[in-house]
């Protein structure tokens, strides 16, 4: 696929997927959808990729959704622009590999919503969070009123989306949005460590990680943790598992 919102460049196996439209807060529009999917799936089909990063150019990571593009739309058309949000939204969720927002700028809106779909957001002391569609008579459309309230509890939740309030990485980090803050300059070194550190690990281990735990959060406890001992038994029956318990052992880093 020719990409015209999208850029990728793939570092010591790091997959850096770049918002590439700062013209226009890097919006989401349907160009961006396809993009997305179709780049997810490049990137399935890579096996030097072993992590991804996801950023924006410019001041924005994005800054919602394109409402040049929204305005137009019927019922119908706006339903199914929400449907295909989720979609590609959920496959970055349920994505095979370790995906890391790296939220440089504005994150609004649907911009929000993306970094939510992500496993891990890191943020620049510069990084602005909201649910702003209230504004516009709206509300987030891209499960943003599923993984909020699931992220950071339902108070604040309806706080943020009810208000439309814009809130600094700091308050983002106090509320459990993101994980890390850190100054711009640093920003995308802290992630790629970041990165390289979750690599450093066994591949099937940390893929096995992050099924569980969105899998489990789709299910109640009893099946979620009935799922743990499954995959934590399975591991057993694997090369690296083996190679890691011997490497502890032997004293000695493990060669995956």
């Amino acid at each position: 696929m020719d990409y015209k919102v999208l850029k990728f460049d793939c570092q010591e196996s790091i997959g850096i997927i770049t918002l590439n439209r700062p013209d226009a807060m890097n919006a989401l529009n349907s160009t961006f959808f396809a993009e997305m999917s179709s780049m997810l799936d490049d990137i399935a089909n890579d096996n030097s990729v072993k992590i991804v990063i996801i950023t924006g150019e410019g001041k924005a990571f994005a800054a919602g959704a394109d409402i040049a593009e929204m305005s137009k739309m019927s019922e119908e058309q706006g339903f199914d622009f929400s449907q295909v949000g989720q979609n590609v939204f959920n496959k970055i969720e349920n994505f095979k590999l370790p995906v890391i927002a790296a939220v440089n700028g504005f994150a609004l809106g649907g911009g929000c919503e993306l970094t939510m779909s992500c496993d891990m957001r890191i943020a620049s002391t510069k990084a602005k969070f909201g649910q702003p569609e209230v504004n516009l008579g709206l509300i987030p459309g891209y499960s943003g009123t599923q993984r909020l309230a699931r992220l950071c509890g339902a108070g604040n939740a309806l706080y943020l989306i009810c208000s439309a309030e814009m809130i600094d990485s700091n308050e983002a980090l106090r509320i459990g949005l993101v994980q890390r803050v850190y100054e711009p300059e640093i920003l995308m070194e802290k992630v790629k460590e970041l990165a390289k550190n979750i690599i450093s690990k066994g591949n099937i281990a940390v893929q096995t990680s992050k099924k569980v735990i969105r899998q489990g959060l789709a299910n109640n406890f009893e099946c979620g943790s009935n799922l743990e001992s499954e995959c934590f038994g399975k591991l057993f029956g694997t090369k690296e598992t083996t190679e890691g318990m011997n490497a502890f052992l032997e004293k000695r880093k493990p060669n995956w």
